[in-house]
């Protein structure tokens, strides 16, 4: 063999070491690099995608790349077939567009799409191997809980959300849809079914499906879908209204979501026993600030959980329930809450926060009553400024935020 025949043999054992080393990371890798040329078609293609958005440069996403990968390969071998999962990564000083496409604030950013749909709340929790494998185990459960009697549907969780379907067969195009919709939304409400026989009587003039509110019973304060039982965005649509309400509860485990979505807090920290204010409340809020979903969060809180925020106001668990707004610079107290029912009362407090009257009455007391009015340099009014000012403390919530030591923040959120 002369020198230029070893020389083409050594080629091509360097082409086969190549491909056979790009086909081995392909296999090994796990997840697999988004563009936007196959970001669409692969998604498509999977009923739940784990995304990971992240920057090269960023140490928390080399932390975390090995950790995605070895996720991805494990989940691999629990869940061989195809089609039912995918997990992504994308670079987001690469791929711009996506990166603007997902409103990415902050490195690394873990999302789901579920069926297609993007999941409202991100991954936040441990960015360890089992924690990662262990939610996505969790995203391909079956999302419907199926009873076998009727008695069970009374015996709901009243402090859930629930959605109840009652269905011919589990093979039919109505609850195949039911059962998308179910995945989306699984983080809101808790869906329940009942099949063939077991939903007979409930199925006098074909498939139902009824939301049932928390604090209530079944059959109390349901509402029912009225529209078309094979359309899964359809029921989506519908249940997502109901099971995202106007007014949320305010948790330690989604206060860092509820906080970076910028919005300031309008809270009733409340006894957690005490579910007759939460109704008036969440009425209240319904009638006066239902075209305001996006300027404020409504929230509630447990008034024994949430007790620093009281210490804040200078209140304590005696002093429950009460009003306050996190404006994320100052926290202010409804003056009382019994005037709570006094029609445009709250409605008025959130007013006053845009007005920007909350904080200048915190900088020169409250604003004049009569004709006496004193000016300004910032071209704000308010009474002599030797009146009472407020003193509203410093948020608190905001240190529930994304923290630096977790995340890249690529500017502040709030």
């Amino acid at each position: 063999m002369n020198f230029t025949e070893r020389l083409k043999q050594s080629e091509n054992s360097i082409r086969v070491l190549l491909v056979s080393c790009l086909f081995f990371n392909s296999i090994s890798a796990g997840s697999v690099q988004l563009t936007s040329d196959n970001f669409d078609k692969l998604v498509a293609q999977h009923e739940v995608v784990f995304l990971n958005f992240y920057a090269d440069w960023c140490r928390f996403s080399q932390i975390l790349a090995p950790v995605f990968d070895e996720a991805a390969d494990k989940i691999k071998t629990l869940f061989p077939n195809e089609g039912r999962y995918l997990f992504g990564k994308v670079d987001c000083d690469d791929q711009t567009a996506l990166s603007s496409r997902f409103h990415i604030s902050k490195y690394p950013t873990l999302k789901l799409i579920t069926n297609g749909q993007v999941a409202k709340k991100e991954y936040r929790g441990q960015r360890s191997v089992d924690a990662l494998v262990e939610f996505i185990q969790e995203q391909l459960k079956d999302p419907v809980k199926e009873f076998t009697l009727f008695a069970e549907v009374e015996k709901i969780d009243d402090k859930t959300r629930a959605v109840v379907g009652f269905f011919e067969s589990k093979e039919s195009l109505q609850y195949n849809a039911f059962r998308k919709s179910a995945k989306n939304l699984r983080d809101y409400c808790v869906f329940y079914a009942l099949i063939g026989e077991a939903a007979q009587n409930q199925r006098a003039n074909g498939d139902v499906i009824a939301f049932r509110p928390s604090r209530t019973k079944y059959g109390d304060s349901n509402v029912h879908f009225n529209g078309t039982f094979h359309d899964s965005v359809e029921i989506t649509n519908w249940a997502t209204e109901l099971c995202m309400p106007l007014v949320r509860e305010i948790t330690f485990e989604n206060a860092e979501e509820l906080t970076e979505e910028g919005l300031p807090f309008l809270i009733l920290f409340h006894h957690p026993d005490d579910d007759e204010i939460v109704k008036k409340y969440s009425q209240i809020v319904k009638e006066e600030l239902g075209n305001d979903k996006g300027n404020i969060n409504c929230l509630t809180a447990d008034g024994i959980q949430f007790s620093h925020p009281l210490h804040h106001l200078g209140k304590t668990q005696k002093d429950l329930p009460l009003i306050a707004i996190d404006s994320f610079r100052h926290m202010y107290l409804f003056p009382d809450i019994k005037h709570m029912t006094e029609p445009g009362k709250v409605k008025q407090f959130v007013d006053d926060l845009y007005s920007g009257k909350l904080h200048r009455e915190f900088h020169y007391g409250p604003d004049p009553v009569d004709n006496e009015v004193a000016h300004h340099p910032d071209g704000s009014s308010s009474q002599d400024p030797s009146g009472q000012p407020t003193t509203p403390p410093e948020s608190t919530f905001k240190k529930l935020a994304p923290s630096s030591s977790r995340y890249t923040l690529l500017r502040d959120e709030l």
